[in-house]
């Protein structure tokens, strides 16, 4: 007997179902067919099975599942698989979501029910459960149309159906926090180990860029314009809706984040997580925004969370730890010309601050390599630092997850080694403040473009800060917030007023490499359950004893 079965028995053998008994029972079929959607897992554990009209290949678990073809959204998407779980350009595969299937599409000629989406079929009878059990079956559409080759049909029990179709029920664009007919609300987050500065400067941008943008559309003829998607009536317009950001301090230890975060919330919800700014710890948001299901977009944080079974969230970098792998390479490898492969190595760094995971990472990933590894932790005031450099004599290579206040006291290297890496993100990149007898052996990882390719592109938000009057307090940072607004904006231009979750998620895998305006970042890329859409970085020296230029010690690398 399955679980759901032993649910339904239980609150029959009660006697009157309790509200609590039926919510329990409906909870329980939701996740079942989310595990069929999205793993090809059914409630008994096996493998969902499907085959090809005509005895052509089929597939199991995994890659039968149904979000290869119909995304997480559930919205479809224009691409068709040539196999299931791939995909190459073809014709659209519509949106299987709850009301896309039960539900007309229209009402009447000029009152669309369904937010459109591109493949949307309106064209054909509402689907019921004993007809969506034949497609999924079968292959016969409500109109008894069979579909073709490229739907799979899918061997399913009952109980294992009536949990896929809860699932698809509960998937519902037009129920979206954050989104009315006037306004989408957006929230940025701010921890409270930041700089003040710091914060200001991000949310001056933000703010500058949200009114910028809702003064261009006050214009009452603006306020809808043709989609050139449909010939539906009102579904081919797009509502221009005022953006509302809301700014959500973060106090206290990070233990306490998620209670705040879920009052912020409570109080007003949001469509989506833009931006935002954080220390060492950003692991509580992240937490926040995945079981909430809430986007969270490009925050400016040095270490990000690295979740491969996580959806929602999205980073322009993977920050320190992406250092971690550009310096692991030069150590394995020698930085560059002159530079041996390093066996013994020491690493420096401040408790609490970004330095650490990543001295952890760091590590993990050198000791599999069989390469000694020791360490020396800084406390507050740094007055340990010498005696933690002279810790460090007798490695091949020292490791510094140091602050600019650091760096700048280091004082005499005689009892450094002779290779230094350095923390490119936490030292200031090329303007770290290494003293002179230290530079001539550093080497920095740099996981942004090299100055002089990266100006053109950054030079457009310089512009933009300075037509404004927005004071550059942190370049990177701010330059980073203007792309994720942008990115943002071309995001929800093309989702044609379809406000959904998971659906802007997807856009972003799309459109983000067409980007041209890139700040920082060389070029980004996303793709399905990927997170991190600038991938590499160098490892760079520099180029005298004093001043900014730097010099790449290889090309650019994508670990």
């Amino acid at each position: 007997m399955t679980f759901v079965r032993k649910a339904l028995a239980a609150v029959l053998i009660g006697g009157a179902v309790s509200a609590a008994a039926a919510a329990e029972v409906d909870r329980s079929l939701v996740q079942i067919g989310e595990s069929i959607y999205l793993h090809g897992v059914l409630g008994s554990g096996a493998e969902l099975q499907a085959m090809r009209e005509g005895g052509g290949p089929g597939a199991k678990g995994g890659d039968a599942a149904c979000v290869n073809c119909h995304l997480r959204s559930a919205l479809g998407s224009s691409h068709q698989s040539t196999g299931i779980g791939a995909r190459t350009p073809a014709r659209q595969i519509p949106p299987i979501a709850g009301r896309y299937l039960f539900e007309s599409a229209m009402i009447g000629h000029d009152q669309p029910n369904l937010p459109y989406v591109d493949g949307m079929r309106t064209n054909r009878s509402p689907y019921t459960e004993a007809t969506l059990a034949r497609v999924l079956r079968e292959g016969i559409d409500p109109d008894g149309h069979r579909l073709g080759y490229l739907m799979p049909r899918f061997s399913l029990g009952d109980d294992d159906l009536a949990a896929l179709i809860a699932y698809l029920k509960t998937i519902d664009p037009t129920r979206v926090p954050g989104v009315t007919d006037t306004d989408l609300h957006f929230a940025t987050i701010v921890t409270p180990d930041v700089d003040p500065a710091r914060r200001d400067a991000m949310v001056h941008v933000m703010q500058a860029y949200f009114d910028e943008r809702n003064i261009r559309q006050m214009n009452p003829s603006a306020q809808m314009r043709a989609s050139g998607r449909t010939q539906y009536a009102r579904s081919m317009f797009m509502v221009h809706r005022q953006w509302r950001l809301h700014v959500w301090d973060l106090k206290g230890q990070p233990s306490e984040w998620s209670a705040q975060l879920a009052e912020f919330f409570r109080k007003t919800p949001v469509f989506a997580v833009v931006s935002g700014l954080g220390a060492s710890n950003w692991a509580p948001v992240h937490a926040f925004c995945e079981k909430r299901r809430l986007p969270c977009l490009f925050p400016n944080v040095e270490v990000p969370v690295d979740a491969s079974g996580d959806y929602f969230e999205l980073y322009l970098s993977r920050g320190v730890l992406l250092e971690v792998d550009l310096i692991a390479e030069g150590i394995r490898r020698g930085a560059g010309p002159g530079v041996p492969a390093a066996r013994r190595v020491h690493q420096i760094y401040r408790p609490g601050d970004s330095g650490e995971p990543a001295a952890r990472a760091l590590a993990a990933r050198l000791r599999t390599q069989g390469i000694e590894v020791g360490e020396s932790v800084v406390s507050e005031g740094g007055r340990d630092l010498p005696a933690a450099v002279r810790a460090a004599s007798g490695a091949d290579a020292l490791v510094l997850w140091l602050r600019p206040a650091d760096l700048g006291a280091l004082g005499d290297p005689k009892d450094a080694p002779a290779t230094l890496y350095v923390s490119g993100l936490m030292a200031g990149l090329d303007h770290a403040p290494l003293p002179a007898p230290w530079r001539g052996r550093a080497h920095m990882a740099y996981p942004v473009d090299l100055p002089e390719q990266r100006v053109v592109r950054v030079d457009y938000p310089m512009g933009w800060f300075r037509i404004r009057k927005i004071p550059v307090v942190d370049e990177r940072l701010q330059a980073d917030t203007y792309l994720a607004c942008g990115l943002l904006s071309e995001a929800l231009k093309d989702m044609t007023g379809t406000f959904f979750g998971p659906y802007l998620i997807e856009e972003m895998q799309t459109m983000v490499e067409h980007r041209t305006v890139t700040g920082y970042y060389p070029r980004l890329s996303l793709a399905e359950n990927q997170h991190f859409a600038s991938k590499g970085g160098y490892l760079v020296h520099f180029g005298g004893p004093e001043g900014t230029r730097i010099v790449a010690d290889s090309d650019w690398i994508v670990p």
